[in-house]
């Protein structure tokens, strides 16, 4: 039966990533702050990681399962569609090289997640908050999906490098 209290208005997957993101980071600032302070930046800092990236994978298997209920599995075309969520709003702007079933190469030469949490104060942490996800959300997406960045805006560089590759079923099990 479906869901009928759900709509435009209390549907988080209606909300735009950025609006999101900037929403938690408002929550998440002064907590990491205290963190600090109680803890040392360190520590606070490996503690916010360890919580974002398990949030990631998360969110990663919530994305998956609803692939597998609507088209029967993930695939690279079904992760390259899932963009649209981060790039929504121009939050991000990207310049796509490739885009096929085994890659999905990308810049991202400007990013306003990173543009939002300098605005914030936040900047020392962004690559927290955002970059961390990117690489950890396949993890729970599917992990035949491997990504490989070398650059981000987030940590100074004029340009993010998304490298996002298929490998097989045998690969990914092996971690390889």
């Amino acid at each position: 039966m479906p869901d009928d209290t759900r709509d435009a208005a209390t549907d988080p997957a209606t909300i735009p990533v950025l609006v999101k993101r900037r929403l938690q980071a408002e929550v998440i600032g002064p907590i990491f702050a205290e963190m600090v302070a109680a803890l040392g930046e360190e520590q606070a800092s490996a503690i916010l990681d360890s919580a974002i990236r398990k949030a990631a994978i998360a969110e990663g298997r919530r994305f998956a399962e609803a692939a597998e209920r609507e088209r029967g599995g993930t695939s690279m075309a079904d992760f390259i569609a899932l963009y649209e969520n981060w790039t929504r709003g121009g939050a991000l702007e990207v310049e796509v090289l490739e885009a096929s079933d085994t890659r999905f190469d990308f810049d991202v030469v400007r990013c306003r997640y990173a543009e939002t949490y300098r605005e914030m104060g936040l900047g020392a942490v962004g690559h927290l908050l955002s970059c961390n996800r990117d690489g950890t959300f396949c993890q729970g997406y599917d992990p035949r999906i491997r990504m490989e960045r070398e650059t981000t805006i987030m940590q100074g560089a004029p340009r993010c490098t998304f490298r996002y590759s298929w490998v097989e079923a045998d690969e990914a099990d092996a971690g390889g």
